[in-house]
């Protein structure tokens, strides 16, 4: 049950469902020079969980994807890999641009521009204990308008 728990937490903050290297928020991005080229980062981070009622917990959180490269870019996929109690994976949700465009977002990142991302998931957490021992990597894979991949991977981290 606290696994189960756990992970629907955690994929809640990752799109509705998604989400340091350190405590610190921190982004790294892959592109070519004179291509696209995003950023992301997840505002705030940590992302602080917000009493409700009983174990009930708001989290509210903003994926922020900015684009550098000065050419539009197609988001195609964003993915997390969660992991919990120092390290131990336990679960991997990923979205393509048709399920992200499905809840209502776009999944275009116009040139020197960036999107905004807004998620307040209400979750039960019987246990305090998990507030410090969930991370998630998060990954944004994109295609710019001259076809070249580009890539930006962050971590997000919880706490009470």
């Amino acid at each position: 049950m606290h696994r189960f728990t756990l992970v629907s937490l955690t994929l809640s903050l990752v799109f509705a469902s998604s989400c340091a290297f350190s405590k610190a928020p921190s982004s790294r991005s892959t592109a070519l020079p004179g291509h696209g080229a995003i950023s992301v980062s997840i505002l705030p981070n940590p992302i602080v969980a917000l009493k409700a009622a009983g174990d009930q917990y708001d989290f509210p959180f903003e994926v922020v994807v900015k684009e550098t490269g000065g050419h539009p870019v197609n988001i195609a996929r964003v993915s997390a890999d969660v992991k919990a109690l120092g390290g131990i994976p336990v679960a991997t949700e990923s979205y393509d641009a048709a399920r992200i465009a499905a809840l209502g977002f776009s999944t275009t990142v116009p040139a020197n521009g960036e999107l905004r991302y807004r998620f307040n998931p209400r979750k039960s957490v019987p246990d305090d204990r998990l507030f410090g021992n969930v991370t998630a990597d998060l990954t944004v894979d994109g295609v710019d308008d001259t076809g070249v991949a580009a890539t930006a991977r962050t971590r997000v981290t919880v706490q009470r």
